[in-house]
């Protein structure tokens, strides 16, 4: 029996783990880096829609990456 493809196969958890300790260390330190913003920037941060808007550009960009992905063969 032939072997999967790379393209076939299924993440691990070791991949799992990766992308979630790469998650995790994003956010701590985008954490970190808005603890050391001063008062007036923070405050834009915490009182404002700004994640909102950072999720809705991310997720857009996310899918046409997707939808631009040239077909499989």
């Amino acid at each position: 029996m032939a072997e999967p493809s790379r393209v076939d196969r299924q993440p691990g958890w070791r991949e799992v783990l990766r992308l979630a300790i790469a998650a995790v260390a994003v956010v701590l330190g985008l954490s970190i880096v808005t603890s050391l913003l001063p008062t007036d920037a923070q405050e834009i941060v915490f009182h404002t829609p700004l994640a909102i808007v950072v999720l809705l550009i991310g997720t857009g960009w996310l899918l046409w990456r997707i939808g631009r992905r040239p077909p499989e063969r």
